[in-house]
């Protein structure tokens, strides 16, 4: 008689129990939606405009499921994404500034299977359709910035230890220093050790090149674009789209997938601004030095602000839309800790005197040279609010001045989702409509299934009983599949279903090992009993190399590779896998569940 342990059949039973709860939400596709939710972070539905907005839907006869509203959002179901899209323009034709219309997928999971954390896998862009954004970091500005920061630091230096240079200046992103008199060398390398992430190399007996180091160009730009990995992703969430795809690609470029999005213009907008604020007082008479002053234009006249910043807009923790008592727009702001003692003391000593909010944004423009396209980045700044400060303000206080209720908006969006850290630059942009994303999962699947079939078709004509064990266990590995790629959030995309296409051809490729193992102790005049076990047992370790190997290469490509290769990577990896649990031990139960209680067998049908 066959044996097969009790603890392997309650493993096997288990994990095929499990796998078909979490593969079962992918029955349930999402539905194309279309939400709606306030600009202010304050802002709040009631019965009253969720119904005035769901009459007027109504109203223009568009096409729609349901609707499902709370206090925060109200989401229209639609058949399709043509109904979608269509509504969605109606909403931005109808509603004013204060509303975010976004395009959204609502699922339909039960709330059964949302009690037990089982949600469907996520879709790909080339399925579902969207944008796709690769943004690169500007580490020229990036390093313009550091190198202005330290000779500032310098400059403090030398007045600690008595020293005055000849000159200190940035040329070709270096620092150069140049020295009066030979005996303030011994000076010049004590300031120097106290300035990190240099090296200095002496070009004659008075003039000095500062460097960037390596290390320290390495550690600014990962931490930069870190830091920008991070504030993108706040910007995304800023705009209401479901499973966005934020991740570094190399060492300065950023991939951003907005899955569903077909209008890009707004998202761009969004996305690739660095915009920020500055808040200077207004310069006092006494204040006369250029190199203190910057001057602006602000409601015809000529305004000068001190250089010093109080605090720029990265101290904002929160910021939403309001109005005064005018009715016109305003942004509440909220500061960190810090950045509300450094407003409360620079306001406290300055009762009287006026404060200027500056909008910082970054732009580019094009010119021909030569007949040559070269674009320029520079930085736009404009007063947007010039107030007389009445009284020292903590960590809580409003911007006014700003000239409409969009413009209110995107500061208070801006801020809220952080500034840039480093520029960023759209090197690729790309968009994948939801018709094809849908062509994409039919094609994908018919090749599945044409696939799929051929290799049962083959298994029962070649190996007869046997065959169409190892036909269920192919199944029940895509079913596996799907519950992996479910519980772990993997992306599923079209080349990782050419993943699973080769994974059938694989799940099949070990039990043709166990069963050609089998037909060869059988040839060899063993019983059927010890032929099966002697099958299972000596195949075992062919089996583990070849798909060890296999899986070695897979994880080799994830690592390497980027998008497409790493979603047929994801699948491959998760296929061999479960492969070899359905080929090693789901076959072998149902083996002896057929044949493992007989004493004799007169014939095997393989």
């Amino acid at each position: 008689m066959l044996r097969f342990q009790f603890w392997k059949i309650f493993l096997v039973i288990s994990v095929l129990f499990i796998g078909a709860i979490y593969s079962l939400p992918n029955i349930f596709p999402p539905d194309p939606a279309v939400q709606i939710t306030f600009n202010s972070s304050g802002g709040s539905f009631n019965e009253r405009v969720v119904a005035s907005i769901e009459d007027n839907a109504k109203d223009d006869n568009l096409n729609f499921i349901s609707m499902e509203s709370d206090s925060k959002s109200i989401l229209f179901r639609t058949k399709n994404y043509e109904d979608q899209i269509r509504l969605k323009q109606f909403f931005e034709d109808s509603l004013d500034s204060n509303f975010v219309i976004a395009l959204n997928l609502a699922p339909n999971t039960p709330e059964w299977l949302k009690n037990l954390s089982a949600f469907p896998m996520k879709l790909g862009l080339d399925l579902r359709g969207g944008v796709h954004f690769l943004l690169e970091a500007d580490t020229d500005l990036l390093i313009e910035a550091k190198l202005e920061s330290s000779i500032s630091n310098l400059k403090r230096i030398f007045r600690e230890i008595s020293l005055k240079p000849r000159s200190l200046e940035i040329e070709n992103s270096n620092i150069l220093v140049s020295l009066n008199k030979e005996e303030d060398e011994q000076s010049l390398d004590e300031a120097l050790q106290r300035l990190s992430g240099f090296d200095f190399e002496q070009t004659n007996s008075l003039d000095f090149i500062l460097k960037l180091s390596d290390d320290e160009l390495e550690q600014m730009i990962d931490y930069a674009v870190l830091q920008n990995l991070n504030t993108l992703r706040n910007r995304v969430n800023e705009l209401g789209i479901s499973e966005p795809v934020v991740q570094r690609q190399g060492t300065k470029r950023i991939s951003i997938q907005l899955p569903g999005v077909q209008d890009t213009a707004e998202a761009k907008k969004i996305i690739g601004k660095t915009a920020n604020l500055e808040f200077r007082l207004e310069a006092a008479n006494r204040v006369s030095l250029a190199s203190r002053v910057e001057k602006f234009l602000f409601d015809g006249r000529q305004v000068n602000l001190e250089k010093k910043l109080i605090i720029s807009g990265d101290q904002v923790s929160d910021a939403s839309v309001g109005y005064d008592e005018n009715g016109f727009p305003q942004v509440n702001i909220s500061l960190d800790s810090e950045g509300g003692a450094k407003m409360h003391r620079s306001t406290r000593n300055n009762v009287g005197n006026k404060m200027a909010v500056l909008f910082v944004e970054r732009k580019s423009k094009t010119e021909l040279i030569n007949g040559v396209p070269e674009v320029t980045n520079f930085f736009d700044k404009r007063i947007i609010s010039l107030a007389t400060i009445q009284s020292a303000l903590a960590s809580q206080f409003r911007i006014t001045g700003l000239d409409s209720p969009e413009e209110a908006s995107e500061l208070a969006l801006l801020l809220r989702a952080g500034a840039l850290a480093a520029p960023m630059d759209f090197v690729e942009e790309g968009t994948i409509g939801p018709s094809l994303g849908a062509d994409n999962i039919k094609l994908g699947i018919q090749s599945l299934l044409l696939g799929l079939g051929l290799v049962l078709l083959f298994m029962i004509f070649y190996y007869k009983v046997f065959g169409l064990i190892a036909n269920l266990a192919v199944v029940l590995n895509i079913v596996l599949i799907i519950a992996v790629m479910s519980i772990l959030s993997a992306t599923l995309t079209l080349p990782g279903i050419a993943g699973i296409v080769l994974t059938i051809g694989m799940a099949v490729d070990a039990n043709v090992l166990i069963f050609s193992r089998i037909r060869e102790e059988l040839k060899n005049n063993l019983k059927p009993h010890d032929a099966i076990s002697a099958g299972y047992d000596r195949a075992f370790i062919t089996i583990v190399d070849a798909n060890l190997t296999t899986l070695i290469v897979a994880v080799i490509l994830y690592a390497v590779g980027t998008g497409p290769i790493q979603g047929f990577a994801i699948t491959l990896s998760i296929g061999i896998l479960t492969s070899m649990f359905t080929a090693i031990l789901f076959t072998r139960m149902m083996v002896y569940f057929i044949y493992g209680r007989k004493k004799e067998i007169e014939k095997l049908w393989i």
